[in-house]
């Protein structure tokens, strides 16, 4: 007789434990579920932890987030309160379960305390229970947040299966972390490039169409920045009598910053450039606008400005920096428009203009940015100025947007699959 009570005890007991179990796989297989139908973990952490408590029979219990910028676990969800009256809780305070379980990174049940902290007396009575949620990296396990439980009922105790449970449920949570914060930076990413093409399409509509310094002169040009909004620019003006006024720039950065100043540089000029034909005149005028903005910003501008005049026969120019700047004569010399001072932006000195013969039957203007010699091919080479002004000369007696084609061809050909690391614009043009 005893050994068939003693039979059916543990028939008893194995039931109970099958059934204890099967309880615990349907709690994560629901909890699967749940994570797998949202990208908002805040969505579905209530849920999660009612499912949590309901099965190892908890009161109360929080689930805590990272807010890593902060230093501070910040509550999503609460059992027995609203998550409203949870304080988030320092990472270092070290009076507290979840501070404590996330700093150790280790599951632990903790005994009933007189005195819990303030940060965790709406969610805490008597026993204990804390869970750190991670994620698992090659390098190691990086902490994402806490479960907690707490007030187990009908006076039982939390166990070790507790224990154990709550550790693969925080393990599936710290998953549904990881892949919410990836979509949200995804979803950022898209954003971010959508404005950043924004940003592109209107610096690119910002530059005039070479066509704008018609009758007066022929002229192509081209701009590729670095990035999809970049600093390198050019400017085109007719100044009355045949003359025309020719800007290309460089701000020492590429994206929104660089953006602003070639844009608040290229509204100033169309202001300046109408006044006079005195490139240095228009210039110091120019730095006058600009010069805060370079300062706030830490950067400077190359800059070549221009004043052709084909009736006198002569093309004066500032140069502030600007190194691709050549007058190519019929025969295809080459005759370098050197600078006459340092780029806008280093000194608050005034600039100074240079001046030069030029034939409007056979010169022509070819100005580019650093960026068009500096390309680097796979191996690290750069293109070179020789180079490019080869390619110039030997489209000499083609229309200007036939020598920017040609240029822009050794580039492609040249930098082959290798981004190029900085802007890069040239103009060429023609009376």
């Amino acid at each position: 007789m005893d050994e068939l009570e003693r039979a059916r005890s543990e028939v008893r007991l194995t039931a109970q434990a099958l059934a204890a179990s099967w309880e615990e796989i349907t709690l994560l297989y629901s909890i699967g579920e749940i994570l797998g139908r949202t990208v908002q973990l805040e969505d579905a952490a209530g849920t999660i932890l009612t499912e949590i408590s309901d099965t190892v029979g908890a009161d109360l219990g929080a689930i805590y987030v990272l807010d890593a910028p902060r230093g501070l676990l910040v509550p999503i969800a609460a059992r027995g309160v609203a998550p409203k009256s949870i304080d988030a809780i320092p990472i270092d305070d070290m009076a507290t379960i979840a501070a404590r379980v996330f700093a150790q990174a280790t599951p632990r049940i903790y005994d009933p305390e007189a005195a819990p902290s303030p940060c965790e007396v709406p969610v805490r009575r008597g026993q204990a229970l804390g869970v750190p949620i991670t994620w698992g990296t090659p390098k190691g396990s990086v902490g994402l947040g806490v479960v907690t439980l707490s007030a187990p009922r009908f006076d039982r105790t939390f166990t070790a299966g507790d224990l154990k449970l709550v550790a693969a449920i925080a393990s599936q949570i710290g998953t549904a972390i990881q892949i919410t914060r990836l979509v949200r930076a995804s979803v950022e990413q898209e954003r971010l490039e959508h404005e950043m093409q924004l940003a592109h399409e209107l610096q690119m509509r910002l530059l005039p169409a070479p066509g704008v310094v018609a009758p007066d002169a022929s002229c192509a040009a081209r701009v590729e920045p670095a990035r999809s909004v970049g600093g390198d620019f050019y400017h085109l003006f007719r100044l009355g009598g045949g003359r025309v006024g020719v800007l290309i720039g460089d701000v020492s950065s590429h994206g929104y910053q660089a953006a602003l100043i070639m844009a608040h540089t290229m509204s100033a000029m169309a202001i300046h450039a109408q006044k006079g034909d005195d490139p240095a005149t228009t210039v110091a005028a120019l730095l006058s606008t600009i010069a805060d903005d370079l300062t706030e910003t830490d950067m400077f501008l190359a800059l070549f400005y221009a004043v052709v005049d084909p009736a006198a026969g002569e093309i004066r120019w500032v140069n502030a920096g600007q190194p691709g700047t050549f007058v190519m004569s019929g025969d295809g010399t080459m005759h370098r428009l050197p600078a006459t001072d340092p780029p806008l932006g280093m000194t608050s000195a005034a600039p100074h203009q240079s001046a030069r013969a030029w034939n409007k039957q056979t010169d022509t203007l070819v100005l580019f940015t650093d960026g068009v010699c500096d390309a680097r091919d796979i191996e690290g080479r750069t293109l070179g100025e020789a180079k490019v002004l080869e390619v110039v000369k030997a489209r000499r007696k083609e229309r200007p947007e036939r020598i920017v084609d040609g240029v822009f061809a050794l580039l492609e050909g040249h930098m082959g699959s290798v981004a190029p690391p900085d802007d890069q614009a040239l103009l060429v043009l023609r009376t």
